[in-house]
């Protein structure tokens, strides 16, 4: 491993819930805002490259359409790595990675290396950024951790409020090329961010101790099965499955009416600045639901249901969408952002919150990995289908009604799966980690006594044999003084 310590979640350590995890939170929120913002923030040089290259609108959407993908789809081999390194290491070597494809896609000749440096390049290292981030944040944070996750997830509508103008004006003052040199360095401040990513390690006199007393034991007992790098075993957790199979449904909706809401008000009539008003809106609103919501969740009586508090925010986003289809005026469609932005802030807060209660720290890291995998499979699907849909009946209508009756199908189908499947009561997450981190301990305890004792039974016959080595010597002693005595 070339000295990096690999943060595995060592055992016995509780989650400062604080402390460096406020900087490990900070560090979090960048990235998240980075990920999800980005692939939105790219598409203001659009324009441009289409000028530049000869081709279609369709052709440059691709750019976005492989960041998602490869943000996603990568979800298993960012498990694999940091599994086996660690997560600073892989999300330093992401960094790298995303500064490194927007600096190569400043002197591309043509759209396809466009496609290689931003696409795939860029992807890779903001996918090789943003799990292990949600991994470490998982670590750092136990009793606070609906309130982290809500903080961390406001990073997505903060970054993109930043990055759409910020685009406008490089694009304005440097062209397209120049643009992407600069967000390319941008993009190295995910290093800076890495850097705050510190593996949490138990305090020293633990491991001072441990380090004295399991040495002579460690060499009698039989090798540990080497850690898994992705571990499939989650999918026996039936509530993993539902919650699988539930936002794999959602995600097929979920990005659509965001995607598609500029175009219906335009389609109404109403001017290109006016119609880009909603999305700055929605973001407005969407900025503050994803901390508030985490900080609903975090409440006492309603953290052990939380999976229920997400099945509400995705019927509360189904529904919005299906009434918004039904909206013919700017103000209707302005009331429908609003909504919109606050149900979809529920979801972006609650998501990953509930799946790190579903399947605990130690198989986070393969988890979301496994998930992300899935949901990359419905998103290539979903706004394309939307668009599909679009091309056939040349109205906005039928298109949000489609994504509002697959994210309320996803909420159903996580509500009704786990009141049917799932019969044992949920027990609060954090006194759930705390009562296995006691456990941990106590068996550390139990470990080190008998080790203890080991070590004391070794010691006590060390002791017998010199106290009988020195009892020999004085017997010899002894037997030699009378025969001196007896001679003549």
């Amino acid at each position: 491993m070339g000295g990096v310590v690999v943060d595995d979640g060592p055992t016995g350590v509780k989650a400062p819930d604080g402390g460096w995890g406020w900087a490990v939170l900070a560090g979090c929120f960048v990235i998240t805002g980075f990920s999800y913002a980005f692939p939105k923030a790219v598409s203001v040089f659009f324009k441009e490259l289409i000028k530049e290259f000869h081709v279609g609108y369709s052709d440059t959407a691709w750019v976005s359409s492989i960041l998602l993908a490869m943000l996603y789809g990568t979800g298993p081999l960012c498990s694999v790595m940091v599994n086996k390194f660690g997560c600073r290491p892989v999300m330093m070597v992401g960094g790298l990675f995303a500064s490194l494809g927007m600096v190569l896609a400043s002197f591309a000749t043509s759209i396809v290396h466009i496609y290689l440096c931003v696409g795939v390049v860029t992807g890779l290292g903001l996918a090789l950024n943003f799990q292990p981030s949600l991994i470490m944040l998982n670590r750092y944070f136990s009793e606070k951790r609906p309130l982290a996750n809500g903080l961390a997830a406001a990073g997505s509508p903060v970054a993109l409020c930043c990055l759409s103008p910020l685009g406008q004006i490089l694009q304005y003052q440097y062209g397209w090329r120049g643009g992407f040199l600069i967000l390319g360095g941008i993009l190295l401040n995910c290093c800076a961010c890495a850097a705050l990513m510190r593996p949490l390690l138990p305090p020293k006199k633990h491991r001072k101790l441990e380090d004295g007393l399991f040495t002579a034991i460690d060499k009698e007992k039989k090798p540990q099965p080497k850690k898994k790098l992705l571990d499939f075993s989650v999918f026996r957790d039936r509530g993993f499955v539902i919650y699988t199979v539930a936002a794999s449904i959602m995600v097929l909706g979920l990005f659509v009416p965001p995607v598609f809401v500029v175009n219906y008000a335009k389609g109404l009539g109403y001017e290109d600045t006016t119609s880009a008003l909603l999305l700055t809106i929605l973001g407005f609103v969407d900025m503050f639901a994803r901390p508030l919501s985490g900080i609903v969740a975090g409440m006492k009586w309603v953290r052990p249901r939380c999976v229920y508090l997400f099945s509400f925010a995705m019927i509360f986003n189904g529904c919005t969408d299906l009434v918004g289809s039904q909206a013919n005026t700017y103000a209707g469609l302005v009331v429908f952002c609003i909504f919109f932005g606050m149900s979809y802030g529920m979801v972006g807060a609650l998501q990953f919150e509930v799946l790190m209660a579903i399947v605990g720290t130690e198989k986070f890291s393969s988890a979301i990995g496994l998930v992300l995998l899935m949901e990359a499979m419905a998103v290539l699907v979903g706004p394309p289908g939307a668009g599909r849909l679009l091309d056939a009946t040349h109205q906005y209508m039928y298109v949000f009604l489609l994504a509002g009756c697959e994210v309320t199908l996803s909420a159903i189908v996580i509500a009704v799966g786990n009141f049917l499947c799932i019969k044992m009561k949920p027990e609060d997450p954090a006194q759930m980690e705390m009562a296995a981190s006691a456990a941990e301990k106590e068996g550390r305890n139990t470990e080190l006594s008998e080790g203890g004792e080991q070590m004391g039974k070794e010691n006590g016959k060390v002791g017998d044999l010199h106290l009988q080595g020195e009892v020999g010597k004085e017997m010899e002693k002894e037997g030699r003084e009378e025969m001196n005595e007896g001679s003549p």
